[in-house]
């Protein structure tokens, strides 16, 4: 183990991948990959989850679906913190990877099966599958490069723009077979999807160099075989406590949600009150820690309200929007790869704006933008809502325009917090602020998903009305205390 920056991977013969390491191409694809099977599946999920018995679905019911639905995502963001552990103690960032797309595949080869228990199975499966690729393909971006490399950035984007591809393209192919033809041919199109990017992951390694050969710090010894051992233990206390749920008759699927939010609230508070409570972190650290709490809670209300678009939104889409187009109704979950595509089409416009107004606009004032633009697409959802009242179809042009407002507001929000994270981390707590700041993610989803069981009991105007003016609300009470935040932030913008 070396403290050297790393050296940017270039293979031999000088080959590129626009101009960046040949590497990148191997980690875009199977980044894409994993973000077609995430977002095909995810797609139509909720409509599965609620499809009658008699269209092969679950009817389990829209208030327990869309609460299976954030939970789903909320676990996925949430076991980031043990897959990125378990890259940097014990096998390393290639191996979880490649590990993590082969268990991805299986869940979703899992789902494939057309019987009701497959689809709680695959994502169980799917869950700690994503927990060790996503973090941890990231990193091995960054190890692409050196530090200080001017090339890092547009790496970086390159990469992203993988994300939003797999993304854009998943819905289209996995909701058409999801929804026209069998609900588990499009589970398997995720699977083949993933098992592409698991393929030419393998295929590809021979560009990678030493990117993520290695554990960063990993544990030897007596160290390591403690440590297998607590997650031995943990892993049989799981088991029992679900066994005994199962045999007292209380292992349903609203109590394992249920259980699974508040430990995603809980693990987030032990959290915070590690870092807080740390004497070794300095009382500059302490302070931007205290603006980062903040920061952490806007995220936290804006992803409750951004990631309803593959649950309540969906099914909105599906019951209330007239689909039809020359004859042909296109599958409700076709509307889940507008965002991505506005996304692709914004960011580049998002990052010359915030280069334009520099540090006039502070991480505080871009967090409370994003809250405002995400409470106004509910707000418009409402408007939406009623015009839908008594069974008329509306325009599918309505929720184009809420995803449109929304991306706005994620481009206002996300890739600042993410900067912001990095920023306003204590030293000691560098590398695993990322994990914190997927816990925003995890909590939003995970309270969202609760949420949006009234969504079934509340009239749809309501509903949208009520948590759209409440975020709005919030927005404009951060920019009320941007003031105190920037203080609190000690310099950082």
């Amino acid at each position: 183990m070396t403290s050297d920056a790393p050296v940017e991977a270039r293979p031999p013969g000088g080959k590129t991948f626009f101009g960046h390491p040949r590497a990148l191409s191997t980690l875009f694809l199977t980044e894409m990959w994993e973000r077609f099977s995430f977002y095909g599946m995810r797609a139509i999920l909720v409509l599965y989850l609620t499809a009658s018995v008699a269209d092969e679905g679950l009817d389990i019911g829209e208030s327990t679906a869309n609460a299976v639905y954030g939970t789903y995502n909320a676990m996925v963001y949430l076991m980031a913190l043990p897959g990125g552990w378990v890259a940097d103690r014990l096998i390393g960032a290639r191996r979880s990877v490649l590990w993590g797309g082969v268990v991805i595949a299986a869940g979703h080869y899992v789902m494939a099966v057309p019987a009701r228990w497959s689809v709680f199975a695959g994502m169980t499966l799917i869950v700690l599958g994503t927990g060790l690729l996503k973090p941890n393909i990231s990193t091995m971006v960054g190890d692409l490069y050196d530090r200080d490399s001017p090339r890092r950035d547009a790496g970086f984007s390159i990469f992203y723009m993988g994300i939003n591809l797999g993304a854009f393209i998943a819905p289209l192919i996995t909701g058409f077979l999801g929804e026209k033809i069998n609900w588990h041919l499009g589970f398997g199109a995720a699977a083949i999807g993933m098992t592409f990017g698991v393929i030419q992951y393998v295929l590809g390694r021979r560009n990678l160099g030493d990117a993520g050969a290695r554990p960063a710090d990993p544990l030897l010894g007596a160290d390591r075989r403690r440590a297998l051992t607590r997650i031995a233990v943990v892993t049989v206390v799981v088991l029992v406590a679900l066994a005994v749920l199962a045999l007292i008759g209380l292992f349903t699927v609203d109590t394992v949600v249920n259980l699974l939010t508040l430990v995603t609230v809980l693990v987030t508070i032990a959290y915070f009150a590690r870092i807080l409570t740390d004497r070794e972190i300095s009382a500059t650290e302490r302070s931007r820690m205290k603006a980062y709490l903040w920061l952490f809670v806007f995220a936290a209300a804006f992803w409750l309200i951004y990631d309803q678009a593959g649950s309540v939104l969906n099914i909105f889409a599906a019951d209330r929007t007239d689909r039809n187009v020359a004859g042909f109704t296109f599958p409700a979950s076709w509307l889940q790869s507008v965002n991505p595509i506005l996304i692709i089409i914004g960011a580049p416009l998002a990052a010359w704006l915030w280069l334009k107004l520099g540090h006039r606009v502070s991480t505080p004032m871009k967090f409370a933008v994003g809250l405002v633009l995400n409470g106004l697409s509910f707000v418009l959802m409402a408007a939406a809502a009623q015009a839908a009242v008594g069974g008329d179809l509306v325009s599918p042009w309505w929720l184009v325009a809420v995803y449109a407002i929304q991306v706005a507001g994620e481009l206002s929000l996300s890739p600042v917090g993410l900067s912001a994270t990095t920023k306003l981390a204590p030293v000691k707590y560098a590398s695993q602020m990322l994990g914190l700041w997927f816990l925003a993610t995890a909590v939003g989803d995970a309270i969202g998903g609760q949420v949006a069981r009234l969504a079934e009991s509340w009239s749809e105007p309501a509903y949208f009305l009520t948590f759209g003016l409440s975020s709005v609300v919030l927005g404009l009470a951060a920019v009320m205390f941007t003031r105190q935040i920037r203080g609190l932030m000690a310099g950082i913008h």
